[in-house]
């Protein structure tokens, strides 16, 4: 069973393993803070819901991204160490 060799699935299945690792190894001190995009900075404050905001909800996209950034790099830790060790593994056996 060749799962990644199947052409466009194991393709797929590898860019978005790859995009995972990206945004979960995103420093917020580093890279984040540097470039506004902090979690900090989009931290609601009182009196300020829908005000200037452009979704649905009164956030903005880029507080909208913010928060996915800051999701994925808390949910999927380590739930990546596994995917990366199985893909590694898979790798090295099956090449």
């Amino acid at each position: 069973m060749l799962l990644f060799g199947l052409g466009g699935l194991g393709s797929l299945i590898y860019v978005s393993i790859l995009l995972v690792n990206a945004i979960a190894i995103l420093s917020e001190d580093r890279f984040l803070a540097r470039i506004g995009w902090s979690a900090q900075s989009f931290e609601p404050t009182f009196g300020s819901g829908g005000v200037g905001g452009s979704g649905a909800d009164g956030t903005s996209v880029k507080a909208k991204m913010v928060n996915l950034i800051t999701s994925v790099r808390t949910l999927m830790r380590i739930p990546l160490i596994a995917i990366n060790t199985l893909v590694i593994a898979y790798e090295i056996v099956l090449g």
